[in-house]
C-alpha cells in the first residue's frame, strides 16, 4: 500500500516527465467561413488551370454551405459562387452580357446604394466641394457656371450643389451637360432636376449627351467623338466630373489618355476623379479574383455593420448592384469586362500623362465628409484617409473609394 507520501511523490514525478507539444503543432481547425473562403480561392486556381471538373465539384459544395441571408461571409460566399458557376456554365449560345439586370432593378438598387451606404454619397459630396471652391477662387460676377458630367444617371448629386449655388449673391446660371446611354432616364433627370431649380429660383439648362449602348462596353472612341457636340461658352467656368464611371473605358488605355487629353483641351477649371480603390483590371484571372474577394468582404462586413439582418434594401444591394460588379469582375474576359477598377495611384499616372495637376482637397471638404460618417453612419468601422491630399474611404484597414481633384 503506497502512502500518501509516496503517491505525491510519484505524481510529482509523472509531472516532471510530461510531454509538452508546441503550441503550433495541433492548431485549431479554421472557422468556417475562412474555410469556404479558402475554398473560393481554390475554385478560382482550379479554373485559372483549366481544372474545370475539380472547380465545377468545389462550386457545388459551396452552393450548399452559402446563402444570400446568411451573415456577411455567407452572403460573399453566395455571390462569388454564383458569378463562378455562371463563368463554368455560360448560358448557351447566348452571351453574359446580353442579358443585363432590368433596368429599373438596377436603378432602385443604386437608390438604395445612396441612401444606406456612405460610399456614393461620400464620392459626390467631396467632388461637390472641390468643384464649388474652384468656381469661388477667381469667378466674377459674370461668369456662369457649366458642369460635365459622365453618367449622371438620376442626378442625386446635384441638388445639394444647387442650393449652394443658389444662396450666392448674386447666383450665377448653371448648366449641365449629361452623358447617359437612356434617353428617357436623362430627360426624366433634367426634368427633376429643372423643378429643383425652378424651386430655388436658380437659372438653369439641362442638356442630354446620349452616348451608344451595346452589349459590349462603351468604347473610348465613341465618348471622343461625342465631346464634339458639348457646347463651351466662353463667359462660363467648365467643371467636368467623372464619379465611379472612367474604369468603364479601360478597355484601351492609350485612347482612354486621349480621351483626357481631349477633356484637358477643354480647360476646366477642376476635374473631379473619384474611383473604387481596388485593382480589379489585372489580366490574369487569379489574381483579379483574389482582389475582389479582399475587396468585397469589406464591403460586405461593412453592409453588416450598417444595417439590421433582415434588411431587404440591403439584401437588394448585395445582390443587384454589387452582385453585378462581382459577377463582371469573375465571369468576363477580355473586351467583355466591363467593372476595370484601379487604384488611384494609376489614376495619377495618367492624369499626369494627359497634363493634368493635382489640386488638394481642402480641410473643409474632409470636416464634411466626417460630418456625413459621424450623423449618418456612426459605426467605427468606417475611416478617412488623406493621401497625397487626395481622399479615401475604407472599412477597417481596407480602402474602398478615393477622391481627387484637378486643374
Amino acid at each position: 500500500m503506497l502512502s500518501s507520501s509516496s503517491i505525491s511523490h510519484h505524481q510529482e514525478q509523472n509531472q516532471d516527465q510530461e510531454v509538452h507539444f508546441p503550441p503550433d503543432l495541433f492548431p485549431p481547425p479554421p472557422s468556417p467561413s475562412i474555410y469556404f473562403r479558402q475554398l473560393l480561392l481554390s475554385c478560382a486556381h482550379s479554373i485559372s488551370h483549366s481544372d474545370f471538373t475539380a472547380a465545377k465539384r468545389i462550386t457545388t459544395s459551396l452552393s450548399a454551405n452559402s446563402s444570400p441571408y446568411g451573415d456577411s461571409s455567407e452572403r460573399l460566399i453566395h455571390s462569388f459562387t454564383k458569378a463562378l458557376n455562371l463563368r463554368l456554365n455560360p448560358p448557351p449560345n447566348l452571351a453574359i452580357n446580353s442579358n443585363p439586370t432590368n433596368d429599373l432593378i438596377l436603378q432602385s438598387s443604386y437608390l438604395s446604394l445612396n441612401q444606406i451606404t456612405p460610399f456614393i454619397r461620400f464620392t459626390q459630396l467631396t467632388a461637390n466641394q472641390a468643384i464649388l471652391e474652384a468656381i469661388d477662387h477667381d469667378r466674377d460676377q459674370t461668369n456662369d457656371i457649366h458642369i460635365l458630367d459622365f453618367d449622371i444617371m438620376h442626378g442625386v448629386q446635384w441638388p445639394p450643389l444647387m442650393q449652394a449655388i443658389a444662396d450666392r449673391d448674386p447666383p450665377p446660371s448653371l448648366r449641365i451637360t449629361a452623358t447617359g446611354t437612356n434617353l428617357d432616364t436623362l430627360r426624366r433627370t433634367g426634368d427633376r432636376l429643372s423643378k429643383f431649380a425652378h424651386s430655388l429660383g436658380l437659372r438653369f439648362r439641362f442638356f442630354p449627351l446620349l452616348l451608344p449602348h451595346s452589349t459590349n462596353n462603351q468604347t473610348v472612341d465613341d465618348v471622343i467623338s461625342h465631346l464634339s457636340a458639348v457646347v463651351l461658352l466662353p463667359n462660363e467656368i467648365l467643371a467636368v466630373n467623372c464619379v465611379l464611371y472612367l474604369h468603364r473605358l479601360l478597355t484601351d488605355r492609350e485612347k482612354l489618355c486621349l480621351l483626357l487629353k481631349k477633356i484637358k483641351s477643354m480647360n476646366p477649371k477642376v476635374v473631379t476623379l473619384a474611383e473604387n480603390e481596388a485593382n480589379h483590371n489585372h489580366p490574369l484571372f487569379i489574381s483579379r479574383f483574389e482582389e475582389a474577394v479582399n475587396y468585397y468582404t469589406a464591403v460586405f462586413e461593412s453592409l453588416e455593420a450598417t444595417l439590421p439582418p433582415n434588411s431587404r434594401e440591403r439584401m437588394a444591394v448585395e445582390q443587384v448592384w454589387f452582385g453585378k460588379e462581382i459577377e463582371d469582375i469573375v465571369t468576363n474576359e477580355g473586351d467583355d469586362r466591363k467593372e476595370r477598377h484601379e487604384r488611384l495611384l494609376s489614376w495619377e499616372m495618367m492624369m499626369r500623362i494627359a497634363g493634368f495637376r493635382h489640386v488638394p482637397l481642402s480641410p473643409f471638404a474632409l470636416s464634411q465628409a466626417k460630418l456625413l460618417l459621424r450623423l449618418h453612419y456612426p459605426s467605427e468601422g468606417y475611416n478617412l484617409q488623406v493621401v497625397n491630399d487626395s481622399f479615401f474611404l475604407g472599412w477597417q484597414n481596407q480602402p474602398l473609394f478615393s477622391v481627387s481633384s484637378w486643374h
